[in-house]
């Protein structure tokens, strides 16, 4: 068994996975020079605002929660939906990439081939147009305000399942609009690369 480096805490990971998320890294690097995956400013930064901050995400599941497929909206430059298939690429999870951007896609998909991950699929449309995908967990990262990303995820989770979304220094009045809309269970997570926090909703329920 390979030895496990701690990339965060609540997550560990072996030689081969740490050497894939440097792969991917240097992968978005690459592609950032003809698609803005990420801010020029973020660049020196990618491993702590990107990479960590992604697999953070992942490390938010609770603890004896059963899993089977992670829906990620907006998964753009593969934040944090790469980096989930990556840390669950030694599993047989299914991931399910959602990005309407058809550059983006390419991307996603290049990246899927050149890291030789399985079980990950990308679809190429809008979250509304998509039948629902009944995901035990939804992510998004910095794609909406968090009212609207309840009514994205409400008709693809699958009952019990939970929601993943890293928020910064304006969560706490998304947090008042959302529950204007939305019945949920909330749990606050710290960030560990940032001032941000994870908010994980269960029980979601319109009204």
């Amino acid at each position: 068994m390979s030895d496990q480096t701690p990339l965060l805490e609540g997550v560990s990971v072996s030689r081969e996975t740490l050497g894939q998320l440097r792969d991917f890294s240097a992968l978005v690097l690459k592609w950032t020079q003809k698609i803005n995956l990420i801010s020029s400013a973020s660049e020196e930064e990618i491993w702590q605002r990107h990479i960590l901050d992604s697999a953070q995400v992942y490390a938010a599941i609770p603890a004896g929660f059963s899993w089977n497929t992670w829906a990620d909206f907006g998964s753009g430059g593969g934040f944090p939906g790469i980096v989930i298939a990556i840390l669950a690429s030694e599993t047989d999870k299914n991931i399910i990439l959602v990005e309407s951007d058809q550059r983006k896609s390419t991307f996603l998909r290049t990246a899927i081939r050149t890291l030789g991950l399985t079980n990950v699929r990308v679809e190429s449309r809008r979250i509304e147009d998509l039948a629902p995908l009944n995901a035990d967990v939804i992510s998004a990262r910095a794609l909406a305000a968090l009212d609207m990303l309840c009514a994205f995820a409400a008709p693809h989770l699958a009952d019990g399942g939970i929601c993943l979304f890293p928020k910064g220094r304006r969560a706490p009045e998304e947090i008042v609009a959302a529950r204007a809309s939305w019945t949920f269970d909330l749990h606050e997570i710290p960030s560990q690369s940032g001032d941000g926090t994870i908010l994980r909703l269960e029980g979601l329920t319109h009204g």
